[in-house]
């Protein structure tokens, strides 16, 4: 683990320790709300891929017109901490989370009142700009209140939102769109994001941080803070963050061409013409995700632990990664083979597709888990900048993998899709191992050729 080059404050040193000194109830309903944000934002990013055809003909366009849109979604959600991290640093972090969140909820309204396809474009994009801060932010309060032993199981807690939103938006919008309006999708996305907004601003407090500035908000302080959160892609020439985060974007391509194409492949292949069943297919790979991310908590903690024994006592980040190996090499490659080429030559009908979904979803959260800890934990004092820049490129992979599966197995079929989805796995696999062998390695060398890089981004 690295150390900064000069000690904290004093002050700031207390404040950050008054998060770790909340009591537990306070903590879990934290760890709630921010986990419910992620659910609440997530939800907007997958919920209309049941009812595509439907908004496609009311608004006189095509459902890849609409697949695009939601591709540009996935895109502005991996930007979003490059807006909203700058305002955090200027009004505070608190005022940027809420205020993250009220836009989120305007933008639902918007986009349930759109008249026209350039209204619904505007909106969903905008929607979208609030996305990933909300995930960086939750992380960063988890590391803030929780100490590195229970680290691992609260990230996987609050990776239940991030991961039930997907799989629950494209389910609930199905059953809408089958009884009734599209609109009704975002009303009840409105009502959500109402809910995690009362919930944030009554009971996530404002931690100060170490290194917190205390200049005053100004548009020189903003503009000063805009440039430094745009130093975040200077962390990339450290090897293990820049595998890390190919790694998750790896892994993201799998899970939104999961989740973009079941009504594609499911209703014509079943002779289904009801959006009800393909919405419903979707409970498959929400369970393996809730599961995943769950177990994947808990078993990089027990990881964690062991290594820590077998290291007399020492801890190194990077040891938690081996958690998700499995999952990375046997269980994700297992059961897409399984999903595509079933599916390809029919064979095992729809309980096998069901099945296969099922042990997907349950493989990429357990193989996210330990990641998306491991980016909280490998520069601490920089763990803001390390996590947005996961997300940046985590969703341009989960974008394109939206955008090009349809389109991709229209081409050369579900068999080949899914087994280039293996193909790119196992290398973030291979990413992964090399970073739990040789991790600290690579953050000591880039260290001593290039001194400690420093993104400010605490301050």
């Amino acid at each position: 683990m690295m150390e900064t080059s000069t000690a904290p404050p004093p002050v700031a040193k207390d404040a950050h320790r008054k998060g770790m000194d909340l009591p537990s109830w306070h903590k879990y309903v934290i760890l709630f709300t921010v986990s419910f944000m992620c659910l609440a934002a997530t939800f907007s990013s997958t919920c209309l891929y049941p009812a595509t055809p439907e908004i496609a003909a009311e608004f006189g366009t095509t459902p890849e017109h609409i697949n695009v849109t939601n591709a540009g979604v996935l895109l502005a959600m991996g930007s979003s901490s490059f807006i909203w991290a700058p305002i955090a640093r200027t009004l505070g972090r608190r005022t940027a989370y809420n205020g993250a969140i009220a836009v989120l909820f305007l933008c639902s309204i918007g986009t349930a009142l759109s008249i026209n396809m350039a209204m619904f474009t505007v909106m969903r994009v905008l929607a979208g700009f609030q996305g990933t801060f909300n995930m960086v932010a939750g992380q960063t309060i988890i590391a803030d209140i929780f100490d590195q032993r229970r680290r691992g199981t609260a990230v996987g807690f609050f990776m239940v939102g991030s991961v039930l939103g997907p799989a629950l938006g494209p389910l609930v919008g199905g059953i809408i769109v089958t009884y009734t309006s599209w609109r009704v999708i975002f009303w009840v996305q409105t009502a959500m994001v109402g809910a995690g907004l009362l919930l944030s601003f009554f009971f996530v407090p404002s931690i100060a941080q170490p290194h917190q500035t205390t200049e005053k908000p100004s548009f020189r302080l903003w503009g000063k803070s805009q440039v430094e959160m745009l130093k975040v892609f200077t962390l990339l020439v450290y090897p293990n963050v820049f595998f890390a985060d190919l790694a998750c974007g790896l892994l993201a391509w799998t899970q939104y061409s999961l989740l973009a194409a079941p009504r594609h492949l499911i209703n014509p292949r079943f002779n289904l013409t009801s959006p009800l069943v393909s919405g419903l297919f979707y409970i498959s790979p929400g369970a393996g995700f809730l599961l995943g991310a769950i177990a994947g908590g808990r078993f990089s903690d027990m990881t964690m632990a062991k290594k820590i024994i077998e290291r007399g006592g020492k801890r190194v980040p990077q040891d938690r990664l081996n958690s998700g190996l499995f999952a990375f090499f046997l269980i994700i490659p297992s059961s897409q083979l399984i999903y595509g080429w079933c599916l390809q030559y029919d064979v095992g009908g729809l309980a096998l597709a069901i099945v296969a979904a099922f042990f997907t979803g349950f493989g990429l959260m357990a193989a996210f888990s330990s990641l998306n800890t491991y980016c909280a934990e490998a520069i601490p004092e920089q763990r803001t900048a390390v996590i947005a820049s996961k997300y940046f490129i985590q969703y341009i992979f989960g974008a394109s993998g939206n955008a090009a599966i349809v389109p991709l197995i229209d081409s050369i079929g579900i068999g080949l899709a899914a087994t280039i989805g293996v193909v790119l796995c196992i290398c973030g696999g291979v990413l992964v191992w090399m970073l739990a062998k040789h991790g600290a390695a690579m953050q000591a060398f880039v260290d001593a050729k290039l001194g400690h890089l420093d993104t400010d981004d605490e301050k």
